[in-house]
This record gives structure tokens, C-alpha cells and sequence, in this order.
């Protein structure tokens, strides 16, 4: 039996985890943002923002364990341990990073036998994509545009994604950065520069528009713009720092990949 009977899930990735654990009975509240699964958002009481959240509407479902991520939510985290509740604070920033964080939480809720099965379905998952990409000789350069004003390039995780389905990430020298501010590209004309056979927008919290970029000075000499390579992967599916970013986010670049290399045949 797990030691926590009502866990305050204040980020949408430990959500997902949960239920994926089969332990979603143990969940008293979720983030606002979650969409995964569906059901979720019908059967939990909605407590936090991300950055925001009030402390009465979470101390509300009175939790004896809330689970947060990175120092965005480390304030409330704060916050609920002076007010007598136990926190673990996440901070995975990577792909073994996520896997990590399933093993943990597995054995928090005592269901290690299915997080050690979720990690291994994952895991193939990984394997396989890395398997894909290895039958392909050329790598597309791929611009993952988190934000749009001002432009953002992609946080790490969304960087080894596209490693991993037979992509090079145009701009590697800042995925490295975890802050979303080291990320700001200050001069959109070295995008083009750059010259991106696929662009992919994940815009966090709204709805990407690739028409947008047309209009972008110079930017119609880009590869991916002249051939019609531009794609949306929604924020949920690459952003949340869970098994997402493999079974949903991996997937679709590998297919956007797939796309690139047919387009490349004679």
C-alpha cells in the first residue's frame, strides 16, 4: 500500500505518469493545463496553474505529498512544506531524465513493478526510433520554434528528440540552456541563415501559426518553407516533460523525418 493517499499533481507530467502507473486513485489534484489522459479532467479536482497557484485551492484537497517541477514551481513548493505538506520537486531536463523521474514516482506510490514495464515500453520505444534513423545517410536540420515573440528555440529534451528520430537540431548550442530566456534567438535572420529543412512549432499555451513565418522577412528562402515542411507538434505532446515527449512527441518528428527522406528520392 502507498505511504501517500492524496497526491497533488501540480504539473501535467506527473498526471500522465500516474495514470500510466495505474495509480491514478492516489491523485486528490491536478494542474489546470492537463490533457492527459482525457479523462482526467473529469475525474480530478483542477488545483494549480504552472507558475501560478494559490496555496488555499491546493491545501484544499488536502494532500500528504505534492509533486512539482523545476524551480518555476519551486515558490509553492516552499510555500507547502512550511505549511506541513511533503513535496518532491522534479527537475528532469532529458530523455534518461524522464525515464528517471517514472522510476521515482513508481516507487513514491510503491508500483515499481509498473514503472519498471512503463520505463521498458518506453524504452523500446527509444530503441526503435534510434533504429530507424540509423538506415538514413543524411540528417534534415530541424528549427523547433518553442515561442514566437520573441523567437525561442527548443528546450533539451525536445533537442534529443530530434537527435533520436534522424534529425539535426539547428540550434544546439541553446537546447542546452534550460531557462527559456538563454533559448531567444535576438536576430530571426539567423534562422535563415541557417537554412532548416523542417521547421517544427510547439508554441507553449497557443496554437501555432505557420502562415506566420511566411511573413518573416527573408524567410521564404528557407528549404522547409519552399517545400511545404512545416509542422505543429502541440505543446502537451513534446513540452510536458514526461512519457509524452516518447510515445507522442518522438513519434510525430520521426514521421516528419520519414516525410523528408520520400521527398528526397527521385
Amino acid at each position: 500500500m502507498s505511504l501517500y493517499q492524496r497526491i497533488a499533481c501540480l504539473s501535467t507530467e506527473s498526471v500522465e505518469t500516474l495514470y500510466a502507473l495505474g495509480a491514478e486513485e492516489f491523485i486528490a489534484g491536478i494542474s489546470g493545463f492537463t490533457v492527459r489522459p482525457a479523462r482526467a479532467r473529469d475525474e480530478k479536482p483542477k488545483i494549480s496553474g504552472f507558475s501560478s497557484s494559490k496555496l488555499e485551492r491546493i491545501l484544499a484537497v488536502k494532500p500528504d505529498l505534492a509533486l512539482g517541477f523545476c524551480n518555476l514551481q519551486a515558490d509553492i513548493c516552499r510555500d507547502l512544506a512550511q505549511a506541513g505538506v511533503e513535496v518532491h520537486l522534479f527537475n528532469q531536463r532529458s530523455i534518461t531524465g524522464i525515464l528517471h523521474m517514472v522510476t521515482v514516482l513508481a516507487a513514491l506510490v510503491q508500483r515499481e513493478d509498473a514503472g519498471r514495464q512503463l520505463v521498458a515500453e518506453l524504452q523500446a520505444q527509444i530503441d526503435a526510433a534510434r533504429t530507424r534513423a540509423a538506415q538514413w545517410t543524411r540528417r534534415p536540420i530541424i528549427y523547433f520554434e518553442e515561442w514566437n515573440e520573441p523567437l525561442m528555440s527548443g528546450i533539451g529534451w525536445a533537442a534529443e528528440a530530434i537527435e533520436l528520430a534522424g534529425g539535426t537540431d539547428a540550434f544546439p548550442e541553446l537546447s542546452v540552456h534550460q531557462s527559456a530566456r538563454q533559448r531567444i534567438i535576438a536576430d530571426p535572420a539567423e534562422v535563415v541563415r541557417r537554412a532548416p529543412d523542417i521547421i517544427i512549432g510547439s508554441w507553449c499555451g497557443k496554437k501555432f501559426q505557420p502562415d506566420s513565418l511566411k511573413a518573416r522577412d527573408g524567410w521564404d528562402a528557407i528549404p522547409a518553407l519552399r517545400n511545404d515542411m512545416v509542422f505543429e507538434i502541440k505543446s502537451p505532446d513534446i513540452l510536458s516533460p514526461g512519457p509524452s515527449v516518447i510515445t507522442e512527441g518522438l513519434q510525430q518528428i520521426g514521421a516528419m523525418v520519414a516525410r523528408w527522406h520520400a521527398m528526397q528520392m527521385p
